[in-house]
């Protein structure tokens, strides 16, 4: 599956143990990951400020991010497809990226449900859509 991970996603990855992280691990390790460099300048940021990691230690996750993941150019958007239009590139890339599901936590992207027919889905829906799939094999 072509995955878009919003940057919320990652960052949370990195914070704790926990549902984020599975998510994660589970669409790195058996999907591809779609993201832009705009995200992946976001993803650096927040680790840098919010995390308050060391420039060069949040540059050296990027970095490896990068090379895990595929990077894309976002197309634009209507700049009403969702209430937050800081939000339109997470949709930008999932067009672009040929994306089967997004994976977000944020509210302005989930209420959504789906754009043109990619779903959109909480962790803990992926989580869900995974076990179900995995079950059916």
């Amino acid at each position: 599956m072509r995955i878009v991970l919003d940057s919320n996603i990652i960052i949370a990855s990195f914070v704790s143990r926990g549902l984020c992280k599975d998510v994660f691990e589970i669409c790195l390790s058996d999907h591809k990951v779609v993201i832009s460099k705009l995200i992946l300048e976001e993803i650096t940021h927040w680790l840098k400020k919010k995390l308050n990691l060391p420039c060069l230690i949040a540059d050296e996750i990027s970095s490896l991010l990068s090379l895990e993941v595929e990077i894309i150019t976002a197309s634009k958007v209507p700049h009403n497809s969702c209430r937050d239009p800081q939000d339109n590139e997470i949709l930008g890339v999932a067009l672009v990226g040929k994306a089967d599901v997004i994976i977000t936590g944020d509210k302005d992207l989930l209420v959504l449900e789906k754009f043109h027919s990619i779903p959109i889905l909480s962790p803990r829906a992926f989580w869900h859509f995974i076990q179900k799939k995995s079950k059916k094999k």
